[in-house]
């Protein structure tokens, strides 16, 4: 055994490395300028980028285009719009324009799309790129010159099959009794209606073909929605129709079969999608698929001549479920190893896992709503049981509240009660006498009249206060609430000599309550406001009320010039049984939050600055009557 120096070996190793990488250096600079080198594509249109089917074409090829390149590809596009018209005297300025445009940056390779195009190019061989390698591509092969074609030319060429078209339409649709061929009359048009006649000629026995390519295809339109029964319409080409007017895109075809009521059958899947039936067609993918292939390969360095693939046939029949559905047409009639498209699976046959996992879960969540609409009624059950004792508690709180007050209200009452005494003792005294005063008399009854008004007004306000009624949301107006609450209790301060301020909001305050409720509220409030008031024997006595809108709320502000709430008691003044004072329950703050929070409101305390007490209330505005109904 032979030993060696591992020093040896690294240095060995290491040089092996370097010799690679030495090595792929030039096959990486080598890609590395392939893929920044640009290769200019010019493609030449035969009526437009837009016209069908030529400019799916288009799009497809470049997308294959970029795919395949190992080059950055700019491409260029120019259409032939002297193929609309057959005019050929624009042509020489269309081939000055192009020499002149590419004489210094002319294209690597030219791609001729249809058969305008093509026809022009190889026309203009000697004049136009003329060293330049050319594709002819979707063209018919009985359009070009096969036999001149050049070197540095090759072709895409396709093989109509017309009478195929028009056999798979009476195998699909039995019954039929008539094909329309829709076809233009451009040049191109022109040469096609010819070769479709002959094709259409072995079938005049079966079916009868209409042909009208003498009328506008607006005129077209019109009659195609009332075609007899059993027609069908072939769709071959509409760029020009016969008045010469030009048809790009989608829109002849997209017309056509928003009106006609006949199903229409096309030759190549550029116009399948969305209005076509179906039937043997030529295939847009693979056709651009091999036309930018073979474009590839030429910029690689390959001759033109070396690669001319045979003519391409129509592909397998493929036709659209959703036009076969609306035409009535079955499986069983399409040709064997049809393709249907955009068929919508039955749901049952796809997602037969997913749909018992589906029934299983509603299954469990009706159960679970079902138990829950349980819960929601026992809950509703204890709402309004709650809210019967909250109105319970309310009422017996606003009768406590009234009979701190009887001293004051059986004064309001006694006042124009004895008034009313004394003004019918005079007037018996006025009536006993030979001639008594009638002008007198008649003051002293409408003093009898107003104290009588003013002694109802009072009762009125306390039955209003003590009556008992369920918890009832209505429209009201919240400055007219208050101020109700003030009359009723103004006699009170008076009698305590208490100043009872009060100012109400410019803007209307409309808000949904029980006014009932909210007059307990503030009554409860001011009562506390005077009774702190009255127990601190405070220099100031005044109990202050204002209403005012902020934001989409009514504020309702009460304050007093009492001592104020201990720092720690505020947060515990809205709790159940908590009171400071010595005859109290607790329960009327309490209760006034209940109710605030009843009507969506909230209630706040603090102590002002200047010294006393105050209780703030926000509640929602009422957008108008119509909404709060």
């Amino acid at each position: 055994m032979v030993a060696t120096n591992p020093s040896w070996m690294g240095l060995v190793t290491r040089l092996c490395v370097c010799l690679l990488v030495w090595a792929s250096i030039p096959s990486e600079f080598a890609r590395g300028a392939q893929s920044r080198e640009i290769k200019r594509v010019l493609i030449l249109h035969s009526f437009g980028r837009d016209f069908r089917p030529w400019g799916l074409y288009a799009k497809a090829i470049r997308e294959n285009l970029e795919r395949l390149s190992p080059w950055r590809i700019d491409i260029q596009d120019h259409s032939l719009v002297s193929a609309r018209s057959g005019d050929e005297n624009p042509e020489s300025p269309f081939i000055a324009y192009l020499n002149a445009l590419y004489s210094e940056h002319p294209p690597d390779i030219v791609i001729a799309i249809g058969a305008p195009a093509s026809n022009f190019v190889q026309h203009n061989r000697q004049r136009l790129f003329t060293q330049i390698p050319l594709i002819l591509t979707a063209v018919e092969q009985r359009r070009i010159q096969l036999s001149n074609l050049p070197d540095n030319d090759t072709i895409i060429a396709v093989s109509h099959d017309f009478r195929l078209s028009f056999e798979t339409i009476l195998r699909v649709l039995p019954g039929t009794e008539r094909i329309v061929v829709v076809n233009g009359t451009s040049p191109n048009e022109k040469f096609w209606l010819g070769e479709l006649r002959k094709d259409a000629a072995s079938l005049e026995k079966k079916v009868e073909f209409i042909w009208p390519d003498d009328i506008s295809f607006q005129d077209f339109l019109k009659k195609s929605e009332t075609l007899p029964p059993n027609t069908a319409i072939f769709w071959h080409l509409m760029n020009v129709d016969a008045t010469g007017i030009s048809y790009e895109g989608n829109t002849a075809l997209r017309q056509l079969h928003g009106v006609s009521n006949a199903p229409m059958f096309s030759y190549d899947d550029g116009f399948f999608g969305n209005e076509i039936v179906g039937g043997p067609m030529y295939s847009v993918l693979e056709i651009s698929r091999l036309t930018a292939a073979v474009a590839v390969r030429i910029l690689s360095g390959q001759k033109p001549r070396d690669i001319r693939p045979a003519a391409i046939k129509y592909a397998n029949p493929k036709f659209d479920w959703r036009e076969m559905q609306r035409w009535g047409i079955s499986e069983s009639n399409l040709p064997p190893g049809s393709e249907v498209l955009f068929r919508e699976p039955r749901i049952w046959g796809v997602y037969r896992w997913q749909l018992l996992l589906i029934a299983a879960v509603i299954l469990v969540q009706g159960a679970l709503i079902g138990g829950l609409l349980h819960e929601r009624r026992r809950r509703r059950l204890a709402e309004a049981e709650s809210r019967q004792r909250l109105t319970e508690l309310a009422h017996i709180n606003r009768n406590s509240a009234v009979g701190e007050l009887t001293t004051s209200i059986a004064h309001e009452l006694n006042q124009p009660l004895g008034s009313i005494l004394t003004n019918t003792e005079t007037a018996e005294i006025m009536l006993k006498s030979s001639s008594p005063n009638l002008d007198e008399m008649k003051e002293i009854l409408a003093d009898i009249r107003r104290d009588d008004q003013r002694a109802s007004e009072v009762i009125r306000r306390l039955r209003s206060v003590l009556k008992k009624t369920p918890f009832e949301m209505t429209y009201i107006d919240l400055n007219e609430t208050v101020r109700q609450v003030i009359g009723f209790i103004a006699t009170v301060s008076r009698g305590r000599d208490i100043a009872l301020k009060y100012s109400t909001c410019s803007a209307d305050l409309n808000v949904m309550g029980d006014v009932v409720h909210l007059q307990q509220v503030f009554l409860n409030l001011i009562i506390n406001a005077m009774d702190a008031i009255s127990e601190a024997e405070a220099r100031e006595r005044e109990v202050s009320v204002t209403t005012n809108r902020s934001g989409a709320s009514a504020e309702i502000r009460i304050s007093d010039t009492g001592p104020g709430i201990a720092i720690t008691d505020l947060k515990y003044v809205f709790d159940p049984f908590f009171t400071r004072k010595p005859q109290g329950m607790g329960m009327g703050l309490a209760i006034v939050r209940s109710i605030v929070e009843a009507h969506h409101g909230q209630i706040s305390a603090a102590n002002q600055a200047s010294g006393g007490a105050l209780f703030t209330i926000r509640l929602p505005i009422a957008r108008d009557r119509s909404a709060s109904a």
